[in-house]
């Protein structure tokens, strides 16, 4: 972030506060409890050069970006994937309080069709709760692809709560930005037996390459497009969007644009389903356009080896980037001085515009 800010220099101050022992954090006026800052999280890689993170190092991480991190996350209901011992250790899967709550977390009350009732979901609104996930052990922070406020003005929609009904008008059934997830089904030889791939330098490539098909067909609908790393062997493309269209809606879109570019790249590109048939392919995912599915928030690491991180990249940057690089206490992540999502923040595309001036 840049410096002289606000918002960099509470990081700085928090920063410092931590190079000390400290067993609490004031945050935004708030204490935030700190316990076993050396327990490690990610071992060591000695392979890979890597050193061991520590909680203690996560929590510096979502500290010092914690400027990019929060407009992202700000209002969408969360899916914490969290391992309290480390990675080595059990992972436990969040979406909902287990206990009472600080002060400074916030939720949002969702009707959920399956049970017939309210759910109360976790939200990230400030930085104290950013740092009390990690505390928690909370290495990877998922979001929804809405948000359960509209804000910018938008179009007053009725709660989220109560019933079938107010969920399917309220904005958390309107996302802002419609996802493609182009996972590569390249296998490095050393995966184990029924296992996913793991990431290669030939994996990722091909995604890049898929990546930049994709921009190609986006550029020519006139729509801006924005990607990251996934922090595991492929790349998110997403379109910001205004949050006019349903999720089902905005799935068929992202699926036509699938099907588009499949019929273009018939050996490179897959949707199957079947994971046997995505061997040597690109994987695109369009069917993460769902109410209630999340992903990995930009900024955020992985519950993997090495504390890899979900990088967003300017497209310029695509060409030349190795996923690798960007991990906690990387150098490509303590000099980050400016958010190359920025814009998926501001843009608030129509594509219903776009669509009929497509004939579409």
């Amino acid at each position: 972030m840049a410096s002289g800010t606000p918002e960099a220099s509470e990081a700085k101050r928090l920063r410092a506060a931590l190079d000390r022992p400290v067993s609490a954090l004031e945050v935004g006026g708030h204490a935030v409890r700190l316990t076993t800052l050396h327990r490690v999280y990610w071992p060591e890689e000695p392979a890979l050069g890597l050193a061991a993170v520590t909680k203690l190092d996560l929590i510096r991480h979502v500290i010092g970006l914690s400027a990019f991190i929060l407009p992202h996350v700000r209002d969408r209901p969360l899916t914490l994937f969290r391992w309290p011992g480390g990675i080595q250790g059990r992972r436990m899967l969040q979406k909902h309080p287990e206990r009472a709550l600080p002060p400074f977390v916030e939720t949002a009350t969702i009707f959920s069709e399956s049970k017939g009732a309210d759910d109360e979901y976790l939200l990230c609104n400030n930085l104290a709760t950013l740092v009390w996930f990690a505390e928690m052990g909370t290495l990877e922070l998922h979001v929804w692809h809405s948000r359960v406020r509209a804000g910018d003005g938008a179009t007053a929609r009725p709660p989220s709560s109560g019933s079938a009904a107010n969920l399917a008008g309220s904005s958390v059934n309107f996302p802002d930005y419609m996802l493609f997830d182009l996972d590569p089904y390249i296998y490095s030889g050393s995966e184990r037996s029924g296992g996913e791939p793991e990431f290669s330098a030939e994996g990722f490539d091909q995604a890049r390459r898929v990546a930049l098909w994709l921009k190609e067909v986006l550029d020519g609908m006139s729509l801006a497009s924005y990607v990251k790393t996934t922090g595991k062997t492929g790349l998110h493309v997403v379109v910001p969007i205004a949050p006019t269209l349903r999720y089902d809606v905005v799935r068929r879109i992202a699926r036509t644009i699938c099907e588009h570019l499949l019929g273009q790249h018939p050996g490179d590109i897959t949707t199957e389903w079947d994971t046997r048939k995505r061997k040597g392919k690109v994987f695109m995912d369009f069917n993460m356009n769902v109410r209630g599915k999340s992903t990995i928030a930009p900024y955020c690491p992985r519950g993997l080896p090495g504390a890899p991180v979900s990088m967003p990249l300017g497209w310029r940057e695509l060409a030349s980037a190795n996923p690798m690089q960007y991990r906690i206490g990387s150098p490509a992540l303590r000099r980050k001085r400016s958010d190359p999502w920025a814009g998926v923040l501001a843009e608030k595309q129509s594509l219903e515009q776009t669509l009929a001036g497509t004939g579409a």
